[in-house]
């Protein structure tokens, strides 16, 4: 349960943005050196995936060669460095309060900083968990390692909306060729609220840190690196001494070479594991966690922040039910169902949206597309990564499907602005219903392909997938 607080850093930061951009908008802007564009700070708001891409990336090379805990503990001490300079940029060395270009560099770096201790814990923790769990309550374990992320989203909405207390966001608009400026705006939101949201973070990190040094490292890792006394006493201590002796021998025989070349399995097996991290993120999700505030209060809600705590708690809501279902139900129906869920959510947000008369079915509409994605891809996605690839390549094509997931959140994430505003005529709701008619033939999409090409790894072993795969090569 201690790896599971990755995905709880992974949550956490992820969702800090959504309170705290518009007050760091706001303090940019003011920045007497430089002109604060609407480009940059979407580039601002979003830096830290540009760390996770990079996270991710570097992830299998760090697991392989130090080991899955040694990786994290690493991982732990990035994000927890990143909390406190987001929290304080300046660092002392910079005119404290004072924007300027610099100041917006070192927050940038700090951010990059974080979103590598996210990317490695991304990665990872999923693979740690996989590797050290009986299969038969893997994938619920697996599971919890998404109730983590919605859980510290959900903590991090309740804490941003703690800060923020009676103080209120600034009121910014655009004045047209990608600038905007400060209609009006609380002092201390704007000069104070931001770094307390960011320096929040210090407290998961910190605990995460700490904790992951007195966890074991993973039996699959201890025999890789020929420490099969260790591998073997801590699978006597998860399995029992005649199982622990049977798992041992099943995990020396399928690691015969140490290492083997990502394709060693056949391409569909990779390319299988880089397609469902494509789509857990092409199909929109995140979209609407970092932007809620601002889509709530473009649907006229009176408190958007109140609105972003209560989707939270339907999203823990349906989490669990994935954790619960996971072992009983399978992988694929679970994916398939909420693919198809997630579709009917999108295609009644795209037909609804901004028609006052229909605004509750646009708020059901959302939830309902939120809460199929948590019971289905958010999770079931980090299970397919902790069990779908043979323990030779586990390490590197993990890395690369997750690195994969990374660029699609970045992408996701930086073009819905854009298309949520676009207009074929002045004033028209073009980009609404394009936008979410656009997630919802993606996530069609997502249910064929699950369907037709993505095997079922309920009750397998992690030794199973080795033999499917080499098959099928």
């Amino acid at each position: 349960m201690v790896a599971v607080l990755g995905g709880l850093l992974f949550g956490y930061d992820t969702a800090v943005i959504s309170g705290a951009e518009k007050g760091l908008q706001a303090f940019f802007l003011s920045a007497p050196d430089f002109r604060y564009s609407d480009f940059m700070h979407g580039f601002t708001s979003s830096s830290a995936l540009i760390g996770c891409i990079v996270g991710s990336g570097i992830s299998g090379l760090f697991a392989g060669k130090f080991g899955r805990k040694r990786s994290l503990v690493f991982a732990g001490v990035c994000f927890f460095i990143s909390a406190w300079g987001s929290m304080n940029p300046e660092s002392y060395l910079l005119p404290y309060g004072k924007p300027s270009w610099n100041l917006l560099v070192v927050f940038n770096l700090y951010r990059i900083l974080g979103g590598i201790g996210v990317g490695m814990a991304s990665a990872i923790c999923p693979m740690y968990i996989g590797e050290i769990a009986p299969s038969n309550i893997r994938g619920m374990l697996v599971s919890f390692n998404q109730f983590a992320i919605i859980f510290g989203q959900l903590v991090v909405y309740f804490v941003n909306f703690l800060i923020l207390g009676d103080h209120t966001n600034p009121v910014i608009t655009s004045i047209g060729q990608g600038f905007s400026q400060v209609v009006s705006g609380d002092p201390w939101t704007i000069s104070t609220g931001w770094r307390y949201m960011f320096g929040s973070e210090c407290v998961p990190a910190g605990l995460f840190t700490i904790l992951i040094c007195f966890v074991p490292e993973t039996p699959r890792y201890l025999v890789l690196t020929g420490q099969d006394g260790k591998a073997l006493r801590i699978l006597t201590r998860i399995n029992g001494s005649e199982v622990a002796q049977q798992t041992l021998n099943d995990i020396k025989n399928t690691m015969t070479e140490k290492t083997e070349k990502l394709f060693s399995f056949g391409f569909m097996c990779v390319f299988v594991g880089i397609m469902l991290s494509v789509f857990q993120q092409a199909v929109g999700i995140n979209a609407v966690l970092y932007y809620a505030p601002r889509i709530f209060t473009d649907m006229g809600m009176a408190n958007p922040m109140m609105q972003t705590v209560i989707m939270g708690v339907v999203n823990i809501t349906f989490t669990l039910v994935a954790v619960f279902t996971v072992e009983k139900l399978g992988r694929k129906p679970l994916l398939i169902s909420g693919s198809i869920g997630m579709a009917i959510g999108a295609f009644g947000v795209a037909l609804t949206f901004a028609n006052d008369s229909l605004s509750t079915v646009t708020m059901l509409s959302i939830m309902v597309y939120s809460a199929s994605f948590m019971f289905s891809w958010g999770p079931i996605c980090w299970v397919y990564m902790a069990e779908l690839f043979p323990n030779t390549i586990r390490s590197s094509a993990t890395a690369i499907a997750v690195a994969f997931q990374w660029i699609f959140n970045f992408i996701v994430s930086s073009t819905f602005v854009p298309l949520f505003n676009m207009h074929l005529t002045r004033g028209d709701d073009f980009g609404h219903w394009f936008t979410y008619g656009l997630y919802g033939v993606i996530c069609v999409v997502a249910a064929l392909f699950v369907w037709r090409l993505v095997p079922e790894t309920k009750g397998k072993t992690l030794e199973d997938m080795t033999k499917l795969w080499r098959k099928q090569a």
